[in-house]
């Protein structure tokens, strides 16, 4: 893929990242303020609700994260084995790094 994918996953694991770190702190402030829960186990329990209601809530965000660390992956496993290929003198790699 393109260096503008490379600037769509930093933008879209930043979003992903506050987008969790927000749903944890609304349940928080919503257990705190309307159930008088005491602020540390308030936090306890919204770290836990918060994980599968964030995997329902950002389902589309979490699945363009996933799709870009497996671009990622990809890129690193091609450039891994390339460098190999260089380092066994393979020609193929040559050949390949100068296209």
């Amino acid at each position: 893929m393109s260096e503008r994918t490379n600037d769509r996953f930093g933008v879209d694991l930043t979003l992903y990242l506050l987008a969790r770190l927000g749903l944890v702190a609304v349940v928080t402030a919503l257990l705190v303020g309307l159930a008088g829960a005491p602020p540390l186990v308030a936090l306890i329990v919204a770290l836990v609700v918060s994980f599968p209601l964030g995997l329902l809530l950002f389902r589309g965000l979490n699945a363009r994260v996933t799709a870009g660390l497996a671009v990622r992956g990809e890129r690193r496993k091609a450039e891994k084995a390339r460098l190999r290929a260089e380092l066994r003198g393979d020609r193929e790699a040559e050949g390949d790094s100068q296209t």
